[in-house]
């Protein structure tokens, strides 16, 4: 899947960051220990853990990242949605394929 690799210039130097092509409350890049290793999509019905996300998203009324910081909780592992910073700008973009595995469906149980 394609997505946009922006680099940010921020107070405390360059951070890259993966993001979507197009921001979506359905969608996002999970990372796990500070680096880009999944990517959830609730209207993905054809992949049981996207299936699960969609669940929570809908049946318990949270935004992805409270969901995500209760699985990170739960498994005692270290998820985050990275964003830029507000004192961020945008430096470049770049589009680049990566293919990200959805969440681990043990984490969702």
């Amino acid at each position: 899947m394609t997505f946009k690799l922006t680099t940010y210039k921020t107070l405390k130097g360059t951070k890259k960051i993966l993001e979507l092509k197009k921001k979506k409350n359905t969608e996002a890049i999970i990372y796990k220990d500070n680096k880009p290793s999944y990517y959830v999509n609730c209207f993905d019905l054809q992949t049981e853990s996207n299936i699960i996300m969609n669940s929570f998203v809908l049946g318990q009324q949270k935004s992805i990242q409270e969901i995500v910081k209760e699985i990170s909780k739960k498994n005692n592992v270290n998820l985050s949605i990275q964003e830029a910073r507000f004192l961020a700008f945008e430096k470049s973009v770049e589009y680049t394929e990566v293919e990200l595995p959805p969440l681990p469906e043990s984490w969702l149980n």
